[in-house]
């Protein structure tokens, strides 16, 4: 890989059906987002999506590869985010919704030959509604990753902190629930989720690499790009190459303004931080 590192590396881009980019992805329309991004060394893309399916794979295809990346996940963030939809809203129709939209990412991803990913877009409890609507979540998430294996693709749920959604919080919570399943799914973490919760981020790396189909990077605290000399870096390099990871690499972070910029960023990071690696 060109940053020197045994994965791909790719960044969050926002799809053309997205109402606005997303704020913790590159801020240009895609066609521009993936020429940059390829001149900067980058080896492909994960996309978010808002109500695409598999009838748009080639197109979303055809524009990442004409300048040499490639899609290598595709995000559901938009869907709850840009649309306010979840699989835990008290509405039958918006549950129905939600869901409709998720099938739609995951036959996308199918038909590009990638994984998808959900996180927000699962929702948040009401007081006195917990425990019907974490049966709503547990059903609607089992029918999606039924839907990504019998399409080609393969569920990673993402563990995030309870300001995003209300369950599957940490890597052990979301794993013991992939298990649960009787489709084939993994995890995707998210360092600044991670952090958020208080976990570790090294020892969770380290425990459920093999399981992992993505980690998601930026910068502590401020959730901004990554920084040359991060100590966190050469440890999670380490952590994945000896747990067995064979994911990809995703940065995903605040753009500080200037996604060019940013992206150069944790690009030069990393660069400089796989040299533990060497």
């Amino acid at each position: 890989m060109s940053t020197g590192l045994p994965w791909p590396l790719a960044y969050t881009v926002s799809g053309d059906d997205c109402l606005a980019p997303m704020p913790l992805g590159h801020s240009a329309p895609l066609v521009e987002a993936a020429r940059q991004l390829a001149e900067l060394g980058y080896d492909g893309v994960e996309v978010q999506v808002r109500e695409v399916g598999a009838q748009d794979a080639e197109a979303l295809a055809g524009t990442v590869e004409a300048v040499g990346l490639k899609v290598l996940g595709v995000g559901t963030g938009p869907v709850a985010a840009q649309d306010r939809l979840t699989l835990t809203d008290p509405s039958p129709d918006v549950r129905r919704h939600a869901l409709f939209r998720l099938l739609g990412a995951a036959r996308l991803a199918g038909a590009l030959g990638v994984p998808v990913t959900l996180g927000q877009t699962r929702g948040t409890f009401l007081p006195g509604l917990a425990d019907m609507q974490r049966l709503w979540a547990e059903r609607a998430v089992a029918r999606l990753a039924e839907e990504a294996a019998t399409r080609g693709s393969r569920l990673l749920l993402e563990p995030q902190s309870r300001a995003n959604t209300s369950l599957w919080h940490t890597p052990a919570e979301a794993l013991a629930f992939v298990d649960s399943l009787g489709a084939p799914a993994g995890l995707m973490l998210d360092t600044h989720h991670l952090d958020a919760e208080g976990v570790d981020v090294v020892r969770a790396v380290t425990e459920h690499a093999a399981v992992t189909g993505c980690l998601q990077l930026a910068a502590p605290a401020s959730r901004g790009p990554l920084t040359i000399g991060d100590p966190r870096l050469p440890a999670l390099f380490t952590a994945l190459r000896e747990g067995g990871f064979t994911g990809w690499l995703t940065l995903e972070h605040t753009q500080d303004g200037d996604s060019p910029k940013a992206a150069a960023r944790s690009w030069t990071a990393l660069t400089d931080a796989a040299t533990a690696l060497s």
